[in-house]
Protein backbone atom coordinates (compact mmCIF):
# COMPACT_ATOMS: atom_id res chain seq x y z
CA UNK A 1 0.00 0.00 0.00
CA UNK A 2 1.68 3.19 -1.13
CA UNK A 3 2.02 6.43 0.80
CA UNK A 4 1.54 9.82 -1.38
CA UNK A 5 1.92 13.42 -0.94
CA UNK A 6 -0.28 15.31 -3.55
CA UNK A 7 0.34 19.29 -4.22
CA UNK A 8 1.36 19.00 -0.52
CA UNK A 9 1.68 22.86 1.50
CA UNK A 10 2.52 23.13 5.32
CA UNK A 11 2.16 26.61 6.65
CA UNK A 12 2.83 27.80 10.62
CA UNK A 13 1.30 30.89 10.41
CA UNK A 14 3.29 32.65 8.09
CA UNK A 15 6.06 30.69 8.01
CA UNK A 16 5.82 28.52 5.03
CA UNK A 17 7.47 24.93 5.71
CA UNK A 18 6.62 22.85 2.79
CA UNK A 19 5.61 24.31 -0.63
CA UNK A 20 4.06 22.05 -3.22
CA UNK A 21 5.43 19.04 -3.01
CA UNK A 22 4.49 15.42 -4.30
CA UNK A 23 5.79 11.90 -4.13
CA UNK A 24 4.68 8.33 -3.86
CA UNK A 25 6.46 6.03 -1.18
CA UNK A 26 5.98 2.34 -1.96
CA UNK A 27 6.82 -0.89 0.27
CA UNK A 28 9.74 -3.10 -0.10
CA UNK A 29 12.20 0.08 0.18
CA UNK A 30 13.95 2.65 2.29
CA UNK A 31 14.12 6.23 1.48
CA UNK A 32 16.12 8.91 2.66
CA UNK A 33 14.72 12.47 2.65
CA UNK A 34 17.72 14.43 2.74
CA UNK A 35 18.07 18.36 3.29
CA UNK A 36 19.54 21.12 5.89
CA UNK A 37 18.14 21.76 8.68
CA UNK A 38 15.01 23.72 8.15
CA UNK A 39 14.38 21.99 4.60
CA UNK A 40 11.39 20.37 5.39
CA UNK A 41 12.11 17.00 5.95
CA UNK A 42 10.97 16.89 9.86
CA UNK A 43 7.63 19.12 8.76
CA UNK A 44 7.28 16.03 6.30
CA UNK A 45 8.04 13.24 8.57
CA UNK A 46 5.09 14.47 11.00
CA UNK A 47 2.17 15.07 8.28
CA UNK A 48 3.22 10.63 7.06
CA UNK A 49 2.59 10.30 10.33
CA UNK A 50 -0.64 12.26 10.87
CA UNK A 51 1.03 14.13 13.36
CA UNK A 52 0.55 17.31 11.36
CA UNK A 53 -1.74 18.31 8.44
CA UNK A 54 -1.08 19.67 5.23
CA UNK A 55 -2.63 23.57 4.85
CA UNK A 56 -3.69 22.23 1.14
CA UNK A 57 -2.97 19.30 -0.71
CA UNK A 58 -3.33 15.55 0.54
CA UNK A 59 -1.56 12.96 2.43
CA UNK A 60 -2.58 9.41 1.24
CA UNK A 61 -1.75 5.43 2.74
CA UNK A 62 -3.56 3.82 -0.37
CA UNK A 63 -6.67 5.33 -1.21
CA UNK A 64 -7.41 6.80 2.51
CA UNK A 65 -6.27 10.44 3.53
CA UNK A 66 -3.95 10.13 6.81
CA UNK A 67 -5.07 11.20 9.89
CA UNK A 68 -4.07 10.65 13.60
CA UNK A 69 -5.03 6.92 13.65
CA UNK A 70 -2.28 6.58 11.55
CA UNK A 71 0.06 6.40 14.65
CA UNK A 72 -1.61 3.09 14.97
CA UNK A 73 0.22 1.73 11.28
CA UNK A 74 3.44 4.21 11.72
CA UNK A 75 6.54 3.87 13.98
CA UNK A 76 7.70 7.08 14.36
CA UNK A 77 11.37 7.99 15.81
CA UNK A 78 11.52 11.49 16.81
CA UNK A 79 14.36 13.12 16.94
CA UNK A 80 13.85 15.10 20.04
CA UNK A 81 14.49 13.07 23.52
CA UNK A 82 10.96 11.78 24.35
CA UNK A 83 11.47 10.05 28.05
CA UNK A 84 10.24 12.14 31.19
CA UNK A 85 10.29 10.37 34.96
CA UNK A 86 11.86 7.59 36.81
CA UNK A 87 10.80 4.68 34.74
CA UNK A 88 13.47 1.84 33.72
CA UNK A 89 14.04 0.35 30.26
CA UNK A 90 11.73 -2.30 30.92
CA UNK A 91 9.05 -0.47 32.18
CA UNK A 92 9.04 1.71 28.67
CA UNK A 93 8.93 -1.62 26.74
CA UNK A 94 5.65 -2.71 28.53
CA UNK A 95 4.55 0.71 28.28
CA UNK A 96 4.83 0.37 24.69
CA UNK A 97 3.56 -2.85 24.53
CA UNK A 98 0.18 -1.81 26.55
CA UNK A 99 0.07 0.83 23.62
CA UNK A 100 0.39 -0.63 20.11
CA UNK A 101 -1.04 -4.05 19.58
CA UNK A 102 1.97 -4.49 17.00
CA UNK A 103 4.26 -3.90 19.23
CA UNK A 104 6.69 -7.34 19.85
CA UNK A 105 8.36 -7.47 23.47
CA UNK A 106 10.81 -10.12 22.56
CA UNK A 107 11.82 -8.80 19.67
CA UNK A 108 12.50 -5.79 21.23
CA UNK A 109 14.48 -7.73 23.65
CA UNK A 110 16.68 -9.07 21.10
CA UNK A 111 17.33 -5.76 20.05
CA UNK A 112 18.36 -4.72 23.85
CA UNK A 113 20.70 -6.79 23.82
CA UNK A 114 21.98 -5.80 20.23
CA UNK A 115 22.37 -1.84 21.32
CA UNK A 116 24.12 -3.15 24.96
CA UNK A 117 21.04 -1.89 26.62
CA UNK A 118 19.47 -3.87 29.92
CA UNK A 119 15.59 -3.69 31.27
CA UNK A 120 16.62 -2.81 34.44
CA UNK A 121 18.41 0.61 33.21
CA UNK A 122 16.70 3.80 34.74
CA UNK A 123 16.40 6.06 31.72
CA UNK A 124 16.95 8.75 33.63
CA UNK A 125 20.36 7.81 34.04
CA UNK A 126 21.16 6.76 30.24
CA UNK A 127 23.54 9.22 28.21
CA UNK A 128 22.13 10.82 25.18
CA UNK A 129 23.70 8.11 23.17
CA UNK A 130 22.46 4.90 25.09
CA UNK A 131 18.66 6.85 25.01
CA UNK A 132 19.16 7.53 21.08
CA UNK A 133 19.48 3.65 21.11
CA UNK A 134 16.57 3.06 23.46
CA UNK A 135 14.37 5.10 21.15
CA UNK A 136 15.55 2.85 17.97
CA UNK A 137 14.73 -0.32 19.73
CA UNK A 138 11.22 0.75 20.25
CA UNK A 139 10.63 2.11 16.58
CA UNK A 140 12.10 -1.28 15.31
CA UNK A 141 10.21 -3.25 17.45
CA UNK A 142 6.33 -2.58 15.99
CA UNK A 143 5.02 -4.39 13.01
CA UNK A 144 4.10 -1.20 11.64
CA UNK A 145 3.40 -0.79 7.74
CA UNK A 146 5.54 2.39 8.22
CA UNK A 147 8.94 3.31 10.37
CA UNK A 148 9.64 7.05 9.94
CA UNK A 149 12.81 7.59 11.39
CA UNK A 150 14.22 11.39 11.80
CA UNK A 151 17.83 12.09 12.49
CA UNK A 152 18.07 8.14 14.20
CA UNK A 153 22.06 8.97 14.42
CA UNK A 154 22.22 12.09 16.52
CA UNK A 155 24.60 11.79 19.03
CA UNK A 156 25.66 8.07 18.35
CA UNK A 157 29.02 7.74 17.90
CA UNK A 158 30.25 5.80 15.15
CA UNK A 159 30.34 2.15 16.46
CA UNK A 160 27.05 2.45 17.64
CA UNK A 161 25.61 3.74 14.01
CA UNK A 162 26.89 0.59 12.19
CA UNK A 163 25.44 -1.27 14.70
CA UNK A 164 21.77 0.57 14.20
CA UNK A 165 22.81 -0.12 10.18
CA UNK A 166 22.40 -3.51 10.79
CA UNK A 167 19.56 -3.62 12.73
CA UNK A 168 17.67 -2.29 10.72
CA UNK A 169 18.60 -4.55 7.31
CA UNK A 170 18.11 -7.40 9.66
CA UNK A 171 14.93 -6.26 11.45
CA UNK A 172 13.01 -4.60 8.64
CA UNK A 173 10.35 -6.60 7.08
CA UNK A 174 10.66 -5.59 3.36
CA UNK A 175 7.85 -6.98 1.68
CA UNK A 176 5.50 -5.07 3.61
CA UNK A 177 6.93 -1.88 5.18
CA UNK A 178 8.00 1.40 4.05
CA UNK A 179 10.88 2.48 5.88
CA UNK A 180 11.55 6.62 5.43
CA UNK A 181 14.83 7.95 7.00
CA UNK A 182 15.46 11.88 6.94
CA UNK A 183 18.86 12.28 8.00
CA UNK A 184 22.45 15.09 7.47
CA UNK A 185 24.69 11.73 7.85
CA UNK A 186 24.81 10.84 4.75
CA UNK A 187 27.67 8.43 4.73
CA UNK A 188 26.28 6.72 7.61
CA UNK A 189 22.80 5.61 5.44
CA UNK A 190 24.15 5.30 2.22
CA UNK A 191 24.32 1.58 1.87
CA UNK A 192 21.01 1.50 3.38
CA UNK A 193 18.97 3.54 0.75
CA UNK A 194 17.37 2.70 -2.20
CA UNK A 195 15.95 6.42 -3.25
CA UNK A 196 16.74 9.68 -2.10
CA UNK A 197 14.67 12.81 -1.92
CA UNK A 198 16.30 16.03 -1.61
CA UNK A 199 14.76 19.02 0.32
CA UNK A 200 15.50 22.60 0.06
CA UNK A 201 13.82 25.68 0.96
CA UNK A 202 10.64 23.14 1.87
CA UNK A 203 10.58 21.95 -1.95
CA UNK A 204 11.62 18.87 -3.94
CA UNK A 205 15.18 19.78 -5.20
CA UNK A 206 15.49 16.45 -6.65
CA UNK A 207 14.19 12.88 -5.97
CA UNK A 208 16.71 9.66 -7.49
CA UNK A 209 16.91 6.62 -7.37
CA UNK A 210 20.56 5.55 -5.71
CA UNK A 211 21.94 3.00 -7.94
CA UNK A 212 20.98 5.65 -10.70
CA UNK A 213 22.73 7.98 -9.24
CA UNK A 214 26.10 5.69 -9.02
CA UNK A 215 25.58 4.31 -12.15
CA UNK A 216 24.69 7.27 -14.14
CA UNK A 217 26.57 9.98 -12.32
CA UNK A 218 29.33 8.33 -11.54
CA UNK A 219 29.41 9.92 -7.62
CA UNK A 220 28.15 8.82 -4.63
CA UNK A 221 24.72 9.74 -2.78
CA UNK A 222 26.97 12.09 -0.29
CA UNK A 223 28.41 13.85 -3.51
CA UNK A 224 25.90 13.91 -5.79
CA UNK A 225 23.68 15.52 -2.66
CA UNK A 226 26.02 18.37 -2.72
CA UNK A 227 25.94 18.79 -6.37
CA UNK A 228 22.81 19.54 -5.93
CA UNK A 229 22.77 21.72 -3.11
CA UNK A 230 25.46 24.03 -4.71
CA UNK A 231 23.20 24.23 -7.75
CA UNK A 232 20.32 25.09 -5.62
CA UNK A 233 22.41 27.66 -3.64
CA UNK A 234 23.52 29.25 -7.48
CA UNK A 235 19.71 29.66 -8.63
CA UNK A 236 19.29 31.48 -5.23
CA UNK A 237 17.02 29.20 -3.78
CA UNK A 238 18.95 29.01 -0.05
Amino acid sequence: MNLAFQHVTKKYGRKLAVKNVSFSLSPGKIYGLLGPNGSGKSTTLKMLAGLAFPTSGSVKIGDRTVSRNMLLQTAYLTEHDMFTGRVTVGDMLLFYHSQFPDFQLEKARELLTEMNLSTEQKIKELSKGSRGRLKIVLALSRKASVILLDEPFSGLDPAVRESIVNSLVSYIDFNRQIVVIATHEIDEVETLLDEVIVFAGGEIAEQRNVEEIREQEGMSVLQWFKTIMQAYEEKGGI
